[in-house]
């Protein structure tokens, strides 16, 4: 599965707890959101991560 960020910008924006986690993620590190958004998304999106299908449904055709 690929890293797409338009894709986990989209997730993020749908699920509270991702955001939460984003926010936490951006000052206990200090990254800025672009990287806090990869390491979100090889934490809990990549090699079979709690929102894994949640990120795997944005990619679906519209229509």
């Amino acid at each position: 599965m690929k890293y797409l960020k338009t894709q986990m910008k989209q997730l993020v924006k749908e699920n509270r707890e991702l955001q939460i986690h984003l926010k936490d993620l951006m000052q206990e590190h200090e990254l800025e959101k672009n990287f806090a958004l990869k390491a979100l998304y090889h934490s809990e999106v990549a090699d079979g991560g709690k929102y894994q299908t949640a990120y795997q449904a944005l990619d679906l055709p519209k229509g």
